[in-house]
This record gives C-alpha cells, structure tokens and sequence, in this order.
C-alpha cells in the first residue's frame, strides 16, 4: 500500500514538473507584441478658390474652393474649414463654399488619418471673396451724356481752384465728358473758356445715390501727361453741414503724370487736418495702357485698398472716434480729371488733351 501511494506521488510530480516545463518555455520571442503604429507622412494640400485669376486672385464671388490632400499611409482625411466642426473625405478632395460676404481670410487644416488612428494635420491660409448685393452700377452702354438719374457735375473753377489751385475749368459738355463704345470718357483740354487756360469734367452721385458700407470697383485706364491729375473718391454727404475734412474723403484712386505709374490711396480726415498722412501708394507701369480695377472695401471698422483684387493699403486706427473715423456715415462718389494744383504739379506745355476711360462703376452691399 506505501509503495503504490509512493508511486502515485511520484507520479504526480513528474506530471506537474512536465507542465511546468512546457509553460516556461515558448517559440515566440514575444508572446504580447505592441499594437501597430501607422503614422501617415508626406501630408500635401492644395486649394483652389473657384474663378481665381490675375484679375479676381480671391475667387468669382461664388465662395467655393476646392480642396485636394494626399499622404502616404493615409486611410481617410478630415477637414476644417473654419466654420466648426471636420469633414470626412476618404478620397482627400473636398469642396465647400464660404457664405460670409465680403474678401475675408480663412486656414484651412486637413488631417490624414492611418488605419490605426494616427495622424498628421497641415494648414494652408486663403482668401475668399463672396459676392455681395450690387446696390449701384453704371456699365456705361448707352452711347451720349451719363444718365442724369446717376450722375450729377460740379460745374465751373472752385473757390480758389477746387481747394487745391487746380487751373481747369469743369464743365458738362460733350467735349469733356461721354460715353462712347461702352466707355465713360472724362477729358482734360488744353483750351481757353471761361478765364481758365484747360477744361475737363466732375461727375458726382451726389443727391442721386449715397451709401454707408460696401465695396467700390471702378475699372479704368488712365489719361497721360505730366499736370494731368484723374481720381476716383467719395466724400461724406455730410459736407454740406460737417464740412471737409470732417465729412471724411475716402481717395480710392489719385494719378498724377508727372509721377506716371505710383497710384495713391489715401484718407483725410480732421485727425489729419485733411494732410495726406493715411496713404499709400502701389506702381502700376501700364496705367495709360491697360484697364485696371480700383477698389475700396469699407466696413464698419476699416477700409481695404485694392488694385485688380490685390490689396495694398489698409486703414483701420486702433482709436475710432468723430476725428479719425467719420465714417459711419455715408458717402457719395467723384469721378473726375484735374489739371495742375498742389498734387497735380506743373503742366507740360505742350499738353493738349488726354482722357480717362472708365469700364464701370459698381457698389456692392
């Protein structure tokens, strides 16, 4: 009876000491390998804004781009545009369209995501621009006199030459101001009438169209000679109570000849006491030769200086007050061609006559 429980014991013993060998002992290395990482590389992002050209860099107006990622491991893409909240592509092109009107800048980040839930997120900034209401235009397609509905004149020599010792003499007739094969041509003359030596034309919305806030386009070429002064502005409507420069002026476009190709934009108000400290200038070569887009975006808190969609200037005065932003009020528009003055200059004597040509005005709100 010892002998068989003796054996029974060593039996299990043997049996116990074989399984414990066998769970020491194993052909994998590793029996719990580490989750895989697939982290995706080489992220790329390309964004096109619909209708972006040399003319409109921001886009037609739509507010739609298109935007196309790629990245080696990558399984699916998520985008942010933002307005809140990311986009799933699994493909990596997207597109969407902004609605906020106006030029406005955005980022846009896409992250690419790997099978195993590891990413990597790049960014690309944009310009956006969104077609806003047209409250105003002028195409000028009806050959004649500018509609008077639009358009009024300042008529005569000033006090005291326009306030600039300007020597021109504005008048409203054919010979310096029409439109003709689509264009309004505002031209300076080198004649006598009236005691002044050149004549050439205002054209104003004053009384007939005014406007707070909004975007200004005037496509135009510009005249040529070394006196010859065009300009694009607005004024208050204010003037005629407030005066000037409490009124505020708002200077989309000033050219002067005998400083050919430096386009100014600038403001005046009673903080500068009408001195053209708020200024820029941007050198176009071909202003005489070829159509440009002059623009001003005005907000409520600044405005945006543009020439062919590109801006170059931009006032906003950290302080907003009666003297350096009159302009919550609104405003009318000044098309016209100067001759001399304090900006304008000499003139050449051998001047005779050159003309402004403008494709159209437009506002949009």
């Amino acid at each position: 009876m010892i002998s068989i429980i003796t054996n029974l014991r060593v039996a299990k013993y043997l049996v116990f000491a074989f399984l414990l060998s066998c769970g020491g002992g194993s052909d994998n290395p590793n029996p719990n390998p580490e989750p895989e990482v697939i982290i995706p590389s080489n992220l790329t992002l390309t964004v096109n804004v619909v209708g972006a050209n040399t003319s409109n860099p921001n886009g037609d107006g739509s507010g739609k781009i298109i935007c196309t990622a790629s990245a080696t491991g990558a399984v699916k893409y998520g985008y942010r545009f933002g307005t809140g909240g990311e986009i799933e592509s699994v493909t990596g092109t997207q597109d969407f369209t902004y609605t906020q009107k106006g030029t406005n800048n955005y980022t846009v980040y896409v992250v690419a995501y790997s099978k195993t839930g590891h990413s990597i997120t790049v960014s690309k900034e944009i310009s956006v621009f969104v077609t806003t209401s047209l409250i105003f235009s002028d195409e000028f397609d009806t050959p004649g006199s500018p509609s008077n509905s639009k358009w009024a004149y300042d008529i005569g020599r000033g006090s005291n030459g326009w306030g600039n010792n300007e020597s021109q003499y504005y008048t409203s007739r054919p010979e310096n101001v029409k439109i003709e094969n689509g264009l309004l041509k505002i031209t300076a003359k080198k004649e006598s009438y009236d005691g002044a030596q050149y004549t050439s034309a205002r054209l104003k919305t004053q009384g007939l169209f005014d406007f707070q806030y909004g975007k200004v386009e005037v496509r135009a070429k510009l005249p040529i000679g070394s006196g010859t002064w065009p300009a694009i502005w607005m004024l208050g409507s204010n003037i005629t109570s407030v005066g000037w420069p409490k009124c505020g002026e708002i200077d989309i476009m000033e050219h002067v000849g005998r400083d050919h190709g430096n386009v100014h934009s600038t403001i005046h108000t009673q903080s500068s006491y009408g001195a053209s400290i708020n200024s820029a200038k941007k050198f176009v070569s071909d202003v005489s030769t070829n159509f440009h887009v002059y623009a001003a975006e005005w907000t409520k808190d600044r405005i945006d200086f543009s020439i062919d969609g590109v801006i170059f200037y931009t006032y906003n005065p950290a302080i907003k007050n009666v003297d350096t932003w009159p302009f919550d009020a609104k405003q009318f528009i000044i098309l016209n061609v100067a001759m001399g003055g304090t900006f304008g200059g000499s003139i050449d004597p051998a001047f005779t006559q050159s003309t402004m040509e403008i494709d159209y005005v437009r506002v949009y709100q």
